[in-house]
């Protein structure tokens, strides 16, 4: 907004005060006087800005200082007309401007306090003339609404009394008013309702009702004029367009009322049209903005909603259609985004909304943007997956060429999740949920691929989202147990110790396995909380047997095995924690086996093997679990701190069967040869029958767990060993 550049001479200090405030309301009237509606001169003008000016100084300047002299000038603002929505902006830049400038005497009050009580007053200003602008614009409506009152109760009477008082209101009324006979020919027009029509009265006067159609008429419209006009309803209010002259449309709140004569008889009927024109046009703007995506001019979520809300449901008669949809996320944005920049990634998001635009051209198509990356393509038009498929194919068409900006070609890949199916059988709600599951299974795919919804995937995946909703409050509720299954020496069949293997009891689901949930846990961050609870409750189970149990001879205390995870080895408190646990339950370190898988300590450095180096120091053991998957280097072994190899299951399965598969044969006896030979201890998981533990003796494994020995259960049947294939 510009202001009128200062006049020529200054506020300088012989000028009086008088003075400098009427230079101040001059430079205020050549800045709002040609957006002001008044046949004053610009001097008159200026002489009702003069008491708003005195105002403004004379609050500038008071003590205590007091912002409602200026509310009363922005309200003086409203009573002369300045009404223009630039007059506003234009009279706070003059005050911004100059009113320190002229109207600031040196009365102890410094430069930045001057600044800072002029920034109040533009507030208080605004305040003031938004009130007084927002109070007038009441008045008037109240004043159409008794205009439309006092026309149509006046045009009744006119009709049995004088034309002279009918004229009087018909044509002063500030709404437009029509008369019509009952066949629809108009009659007579006031002048307010020729304006509205574009100014040619024989565009208006003469023509018949039933012309002035319109494509977004309701059909309720026509039938509450039939109605009318039969003498069925005295009265109907609707919003109706008109088409003017030029073409341009006419917004209106109609309202048509039947005039009867002296005997009550339908006589004709009175039209009063109050235009709506620029309020509809603003409704429809703020419609588009909120139904629109900013950035790429796309539909957004809530107008999509709509549309998938229409698209789901069946028809009024029970009549299903059918619909498809694809849900869009796109594979490695967020790295273009903090590589590159966010501008980048915007433009990049405007050239993927034009290509998938093109692809959803058709009838009862439609593209829109989710937010972020995500897009959705909904189709109404589908015979079946195939069709739904084939979108699909063209969206990941559209992205596979490179896209340039700035100098550089991008490649941006999507994956799709695509839902089809009949209307009527799922909520909105649900079926983005199942476009957004089968997304995130093309994207663990590899992405750059669209998948098809699977009910009993969609199954899973929210279990496994209940699941993680639910485990960081089961710990707290206590709805995690322990079960031990036990470790047996080979050599003489007698009870070794036992490994602790976590179980869930479920409010829903019931016992769950680790498999369930320790991956949930990994995810989540509460497998470190988890872990240490397991700990604690190992090692005091494990000091209870002792004591109730206590083993001479040499054979050492009753030992007990507890699984880490690979964020459980990269935890700072590792060793403190374990240190910790072993002291408070009074547990010798020597009766604690910690048990790491092979895969978590592939190619681990000397970081992460220092914490297990410090406790295998302390005399903790530590056992390299499920070896035989990792595939690890054999030599390698050498600088792990390890004491003990548990043999995955899968090397011993062949042995439950007679004869044994000699392969397998080989291979379990060079593990255990190579283990003994660097002084390693071998344990056996997964035996299930005599004969595979009569031949894993054979070999000169040392210990062993599975189903033949016991299966996991209570701490309290550690020692009961039924002996039975389980196979």
């Amino acid at each position: 907004m510009k202001v009128p550049s200062q006049p020529s001479g200054s506020a300088g200090e012989t000028d009086g005060p008088e003075d400098r405030l009427r230079r101040f309301v001059t430079i205020w009237g050549r800045a709002i006087f040609p957006v002001t509606a008044t046949s004053l001169t610009r001097a008159e003008f200026e002489g009702h800005l003069l008491p708003l000016a005195r105002l403004l100084c004379d609050a500038l300047l008071a003590r205590p200082f007091d912002t409602a002299p200026a509310q009363r000038a922005g309200a003086g603002l409203v009573d002369a007309h300045c009404t223009d929505p630039d007059a506003l902006g234009r009279s706070l830049g003059v005050v911004d401007s100059y009113l320190v400038l002229y109207c600031g005497r040196d009365d102890g009050l410094g430069a930045e306090e001057l600044r800072a009580r002029c920034a109040r007053l533009q507030h208080a200003m605004a305040t003031g003339y938004a009130q007084a602008l927002r109070e007038r614009t009441r008045s008037e409506q109240e004043s159409i609404a008794r205009s439309a009152l006092a026309a149509r109760s006046a045009a009744e009477i006119a009709l049995h009394a004088t034309e002279s008082r009918f004229r009087a209101v018909f044509d002063g009324a500030a709404i437009g008013i029509g008369i019509a006979d009952l066949d629809g020919r108009v009659l007579e027009v006031n002048n307010t309702l020729t304006r509205m029509f574009g100014g040619v009265e024989g565009h208006v006067r003469g023509s018949n009702i039933s012309e002035w159609v319109h494509p977004e008429d309701g059909p309720h419209v026509w039938r509450l004029y039939d109605e009318l006009v039969r003498g069925e309803r005295e009265q109907y209010r609707v919003e109706k367009p008109y088409y003017r002259g030029d073409g341009t449309v006419l917004w209106t709140n109609l309202t048509v009322s039947l005039l009867r004569d002296a005997e009550g008889e339908p006589q004709y009927q009175l039209a009063l049209m109050e235009d709506v024109t620029e309020r509809r046009l603003l409704h429809l703007r703020l419609r588009y903005e909120a139904t629109h995506d900013a950035l790429t001019g796309l539909p957004n979520r809530t107008l999509f909603f709509e549309r998938l809300e229409k698209a789901v449901t069946a028809g009024p008669n029970g009549e299903k259609g059918r619909f498809g949809l694809c849900y869009l996320d796109l594979d490695g944005f967020k790295a273009i985004n903090d590589s590159l920049g966010h501008s980048v990634g915007d433009r990049l998001l405007v050239e993927v909304a034009d290509r998938l635009q093109s692809c959803a051209t058709g009838p009862g198509e439609m593209v829109a943007r989710l937010g972020g990356d995500e897009f959705v393509a909904l189709t109404t038009r589908t015979d079946g997956e195939r069709d739904v498929a084939g979108l699909a194919d063209r969206i990941l068409a559209a992205l596979s060429g490179p896209i340039g900006i700035d100098g550089r070609e991008l490649t941006v890949r999507g994956s799709l999740g695509v839902v089809e199916g009949p209307a009527g059988e799922r909520t909105p709600a649900e079926v983005l949920r199942s476009a957004d599951i089968t997304m995130y299974r093309a994207k663990s795919a590899g992405g750059n691929r669209f998948e098809l919804a699977d009910p009993e995937a969609d199954a899973r995946a929210i279990t496994r989202h209940g699941l993680t909703t639910a485990l960081p409050t089961a710990l707290e509720r206590g709805e995690f147990f322990i079960e031990y299954q036990p470790l047996v020496h080979l050599d003489d069949g007698s009870v070794h110790g036992a490994e602790a293997l976590v179980r869930w009891s479920h409010p829903q689901h019931g016992v769950l396995g680790p498999d369930r949930f320790i991956p949930l846990a990994e995810d989540t961050g509460l497998i470190v909380p988890l872990g240490r609870w397991v700990l604690q409750e190992a090692v005091r189970q494990a000091r209870s047997w002792q004591l109730e149990n206590p083993r001479t001879g040499g054979a050492g205390p009753l030992r007990v095995n507890v699984n880490l995870s690979p964020t459980q080895l990269h935890h700072p408190r590792l060793v403190a924690d374990t240190v910790d646990v072993l002291e408070r339950a009074g547990l010798d370190p020597g009766a604690l086996c910690l048990e790491v898988t092979e895969s978590a300590l592939i190619g681990a450095d000397e970081d992460l093997l220092k914490p297990l180096r410090q406790l295998a120091e302390m005399g903790v053991d530590i056992a390299l679990d499920d070896f035989g998957t990792g595939y690890s280097n054999l030599a390698n072994l050498r600088r792990l701190p390890v004491s003990v190899l548990k043999l995955d299951r899968s090397f011993t399965r062949g042995m439950q069967q007679h004869p044994v598969d000699p392969v397998d044969l080989k291979i379990v006896e060079g593990i255990v040869s190579l283990a003994h030979s660097l002084e390693l201890a071998v344990t056996v998981e997964g035996v299930e029958t005599a004969a595979q533990a009569a031949r894993l003796r054979e070999i000169g494994c040392d210990t062993a767990q599975g189903w033949y020995y016991a299966r996991p259960g209570a701490p309290d049947r550690i020692h009961s060993l039924v002996l039975a294939d389980a196979v």
